[in-house]
């Protein structure tokens, strides 16, 4: 595997990869989160949803499944907060995620455990805040991000946080390969979380059905709408967003009020115990009241479609990835397909190297000689040709400038040139002698030779 996927954020967590399974509610249940961190990755249950009850049998099945870290995301607005706190101290739970800031004293008592504490943060003063209180590091999510969401995208909310914290930054919204993986680390990023792309794999609990429908979602089908619960929130667009969106103030209240009664008793919180955790949350967070009374709509509509599967009264939290999503890989699968594209990323950025030319002019040598003895036949054979044509040649150029040059120079001395023309008649009868003497001596004692040798004199090739 390439060094540069190796990063601090794998060091201080004991994992392979850089790659974070997020703890959505209702979605990231124990085969999720087990399959994730057995893969290389880190998985986070989603306990958001849960009771006491179901997040410890939940730690009991992914500890079951494997030996490797894996993390709890926790809402810190639970009534039942500070026991969640001690679960996970008392298992040993290596990481504690935060959809909402956690205070600074549950991040010192997660810190004294050995626990490595990591909120969700969308801006850059979240960031330098959270890592003022401690926190190991922070998930950066961008405008593009499913579920809550906020209005920078990630391309350039990810480089202020890098540039404002020294501890880990994870990147969120608009990730699902290889490609988005190294073009965070590139940012400065220590690696990658993903919510969409592992809610559409085989181990994810969501009904099919449901999966289909995310399936057949194209990038331009989301949309980011505060008609839920009062806060932005990305969804796929279905015709109950729509009516939600179309809904007096008065109906959306009344039905927010239903919905907080049934959450009540879905989590085993009694309803006035819900409404001081509102209160509390609305000093925390500068809620407005129609905020605090929708808060509940958002994890009961997102239970009916992904529990219940029931889209035409549930809504579908998604990440504008959706778009581009058309396979349910197993999370092995997934894992492995992303390191092969983030490998073959690198390869393509790799400059190349004074090293990378002697291999190559190595190789060429090599392949040089091995191809000489095939080539050396044919370099002679045209070694031949080539001095038997220009030989030829010369002899003809030879004569015809002989021709020329007689005429005039009998004219300008008829006496020299016939004087001159008898001396070169006896130096080419003197010539033709020695050529024929030379030729008998090659020819040896065979009269087959004499003949032959006669007989290309005749034809003019000798």
């Amino acid at each position: 595997m390439n060094a540069a996927l190796k990063t601090r954020l794998c060091e201080q967590l004991g994992i392979e990869l850089p790659i974070i399974q997020t703890g959505m509610g209702w979605v990231s249940g124990a085969q999720l989160t087990a399959a994730t961190s057995e893969a290389g990755g880190l998985g986070i249950l989603g306990s958001a949803t849960m009771t006491m009850e179901q997040l410890t049998q939940a730690i009991e099945r992914v500890q079951a499944r494997t030996k490797k870290p894996f993390g709890v995301n926790l809402r810190t607005d639970q009534d039942d907060i500070g026991a969640r706190v001690e679960l996970l101290i008392e298992r040993k739970i290596k990481v504690a995620s935060f959809a909402q800031a956690p205070s600074r004293e549950i991040i010192q008592k997660l810190k004294a455990a050995g626990i490595f504490t990591m909120p969700t943060i969308g801006a850059r003063r979240h960031a330098e805040k959270m890592a003022e209180w401690g926190v190991d590091a922070v998930i950066a999510q961008g405008q593009e991000g499913g579920g809550h969401t906020g209005g920078v995208p990630t391309s350039l909310l990810l480089p202020q946080v890098v540039d404002a914290v020294s501890i880990p930054v994870v990147a969120a919204g608009g990730y699902f390969d290889g490609r988005g993986l190294v073009s965070a680390l590139a940012y400065g990023a220590d690696g990658i979380a993903m919510g969409t792309r592992f809610l559409l794999t085989r181990e994810s609990q969501v009904p099919e059905t449901i999966k289909a429908k995310y399936l057949a979602a194209g990038v331009t089908d989301t949309v980011v709408t505060k008609a839920i619960d009062g806060y932005p929130q990305r969804v796929i667009v279905t015709a109950i967003v729509r009516a939600l969106e179309g809904q007096s103030p008065v109906r959306r209240w009344l039905a927010a009020l239903v919905h907080a009664w049934r959450f009540s008793r879905l989590t085993q919180t009694s309803f006035l115990a819900l409404v001081r955790e509102g209160l509390a949350l609305r000093a925390r967070q500068e809620l407005s009241y129609s905020q605090l009374l929708m808060a509940a709509n958002a994890p009961m509509l997102t239970r009916a479609s992904m529990v219940e599967g029931r889209i035409e009264s549930g809504v579908l939290p998604t990440g504008q990835v959706v778009g581009v999503i058309d396979e349910l890989p197993s999370v092995e699968a997934l894992i492995e397909q992303i390191v092969r594209e983030a490998e073959a990323a690198l390869t393509r950025l790799r400059p190349r190297s004074t090293d990378d030319d002697a291999r190559r002019s190595e190789t060429s040598a090599a392949f040089i000689e091995q191809a000489a003895p095939a080539l050396a036949p044919l370099s002679a054979r045209d070694g031949v040709t080539r001095d038997a044509d220009e030989g030829t040649c010369g002899r003809e150029t030879s004569a015809a400038s002989s021709e020329q040059a007689e005429p005039e120079l009998a004219r300008s001395n008829p006496r020299d040139g016939v004087s001159r023309g008898t001396d070169a008649d006896k130096r080419g009868r003197e010539t033709s002698a020695a050529s024929t003497q030379q030729n008998d001596s090659r020819a040896g004692d065979s009269p087959a030779d004499s003949l032959e040798v006669t007989h290309e004199r005749r034809a003019g090739l000798v």
